[in-house]
């Protein structure tokens, strides 16, 4: 083999080894070793392929597989602006803990910085954004037993990096792959690689995490009247904090993506705004787990300096925005032993969810119409159990957190790492090939859904998932107007600079990349329409300056049943 195709083919073989069960490529010429080896692996079942002609498109959709599966996915992209249309994938990655690897082929050194064609400079591309990068040598001949050991502990490294196996940290990892030409196969077929180019025998990768040591069970003195404050990417830690906090009798407030929303408080946002109850139920310790960045009124229970707050951090880093954390660790053990609490403390908050709860139901019914609230909730209400719903950044999932009741039996996840509206589709559509047969759903804003329309594109021979989006349409961005750029004094500039109407029928930009669609305008036909079946969007037209009114009036509603 010449040194390019070992290369590829080693490297392949290693992360199959390693635990990849899915890789995505856009397509390039300077990357065709490596795309070669993913195919001849696909062809022999070792894993799934999916390719897209979008490289910004095709990180998202390995970052929704990497973000479901919870195993390590790879993008491979050729050389120049390619790779760098990996990076908001990357960063969104790193903030969310996901186990993404770039692979991004290269020129080799001795064409860097000459002018040749899409060459930029991609070594440390991704700066601080990644758990770990590295500039891979350029594949020799004469070097063959060396360099298989070095490929294959590479991409060992990389992997175990990738999903924190030492350090709790997992993220995105970049390999760098600088391939000289030929960069095509000679004529000999794939097939099992075999000395020098052999990996460890049983199909064992190369290195090895030891087993971790199990965490000490937290102890059972807690500080009176706690709270749980469950925010996205919580799954590492949520199942023990929800355990504790069942034995406890710590009410929950998770959010919608953090993977502890099943017995959670409905609507908890809604009674943190309400000053009066808030202040007669104030918690004196609140537990923090994952990233919570959807409500203001937690933001502000968190900066509360009579609020003592503990961070259970599954990984070295640990959110903290408002610079409030008094303890963090990777257990609850920590926190000061006060008097246990009494069960009315639950009580309280289950009693004043349950009245917020009907108060909001009763306003979202009243306007028999399907506004982005009432979507939200009648949405999560109807999937099936066992579906996965992914959410768009931005309203949707913020409708959800107020309104929507939670469910242990639906799957949600959201791009809540940097919150960016980019590649949702294509996260969703990862999402739902990983979460397999089952069905699944997409719920995100119109100016999302046109955010990614390549994700759309799924390409000939590739795997169309039981996918479901649906598209609350406003004519643009509306959650400006529940924000201050749409209070009344910035009228004269808020529809070109904060709406930004589109005016496009999204049916017909549906229908137009090959998947069905349809308009739902009543209440009553929404259940019908997701029950169809994927691929397919269900649009549903909604008023931008209606929503921020309603969102007012069920913050009024809350204090009016508190």
């Amino acid at each position: 083999m010449n040194p390019s195709t070992a290369f590829g083919r080693v490297l392949v073989d290693e992360l199959v080894r390693g635990g990849v069960t899915d890789a995505v490529l856009a397509p390039g010429s300077r990357s065709a070793p490596v795309a070669l080896a993913l195919a001849a692996a696909e062809r022999a079942g070792r894993l799934r392929l999916h390719v897209r002609i979008d490289e910004r498109t095709a990180a998202f959709l390995a970052l929704g597989l990497a973000k479901a599966s919870g195993l390590p996915v790879p993008v491979l992209t050729t050389s120049g602006t390619a790779a760098a249309h990996l990076h908001a994938a990357v960063l969104e990655a790193d903030a969310s803990g996901v186990p993404l690897l770039a692979l991004t082929a290269d020129r080799p050194p001795e064409l860097r910085g000459t002018g040749a064609n899409q060459t930029i400079d991609q070594p440390g591309l991704y700066g601080g954004a990644v758990r770990w990068s590295a500039d891979v040598g350029v594949p020799e001949a004469g070097r063959e037993a060396p360099q298989n050991r070095y490929w294959r502990s590479l991409a060992a490294r990389a992997l175990l990096t990738a999903t924190g196996a030492l350090s709790g940290d997992p993220g995105p990892v970049h390999l760098n792959l600088a391939l000289r030409e030929p960069l095509l196969p000679d004529d000999e077929p794939p097939g099992e690689l075999s000395a020098p180019w052999a990996g460890r025998p049983e199909g064992r990768p190369w290195t090895e995490a030891a087993p971790a040591h199990e965490s000490p069970a937290p102890s059972v003195g807690r500080p009176r009247r706690t709270l749980v404050v469950a925010g996205d990417g919580a799954a590492v830690t949520g199942r023990i904090a929800a355990e504790t906090a069942r034995a406890f009798g710590w009410p929950v407030l998770a959010e919608p993506s953090s993977g502890a929303w099943s017995g959670a408080v409905r609507g908890g946002v809604l009674l943190l705004g309400v000053p009066g109850w808030l202040a007669q139920h104030r918690p004196d310790h609140v537990v923090v787990l994952g990233r919570p960045t959807l409500a203001r009124s937690v933001s502000a229970l968190l900066a509360d300096s009579d609020v003592l707050v503990e961070t259970m951090a599954g990984a070295p880093r640990w959110p903290d925005t408002a610079r409030s954390t008094a303890l963090v660790g990777r257990g609850l053990g920590a926190a000061r032993p006060i008097d246990p609490v009494s069960s009315e403390w639950l009580e309280v908050w289950q009693d004043a969810a349950a009245r917020v709860g009907a108060a909001v139901d009763a306003l979202l019914d009243e306007t028999g119409s399907l506004s982005a609230p009432r979507l939200a909730r009648d949405v999560v209400a109807a999937l099936p159990r066992g579906a996965l719903l992914v959410l768009g950044s931005s309203t949707p999932v913020r409708d959800v957190d107020r309104v929507a009741v939670p469910r242990g039996d639906v799957r949600v996840l959201a791009n809540r790492g940097v919150a960016g509206i980019d590649g949702t589709i294509s996260t969703a559509i990862g999402a739902a090939v990983a979460h397999g047969r089952r069905p699944a759903f997409a719920l995100m804003g119109d100016l999302t859904f046109l955010h990614d329309l390549t994700g759309l594109l799924t390409g000939h021979g590739e795997p169309v998932p039981d996918l479901t989006v649906i598209v609350p349409d406003n004519d643009g961005g509306g959650i400006f107007a529940q924000l201050e750029p749409g209070e009344e004094r910035h009228q004269q500039d808020y529809p070109r600079v904060f709406g930004t109407p589109h005016g496009r029928d999204l049916v017909a930009v549906a229908r137009s990349l090959g998947w069905a669609a349809s308009a739902v305008a009543d209440p009553g036909e929404l259940a019908g329409a997701l029950g169809l079946g994927g691929p397919r969007v269900v649009v549903v037209r909604t008023d931008q300056r209606g929503d921020a009114a309603l969102a007012q009036a069920l913050r009024d509603a809350a204090a009016r049943a508190l």
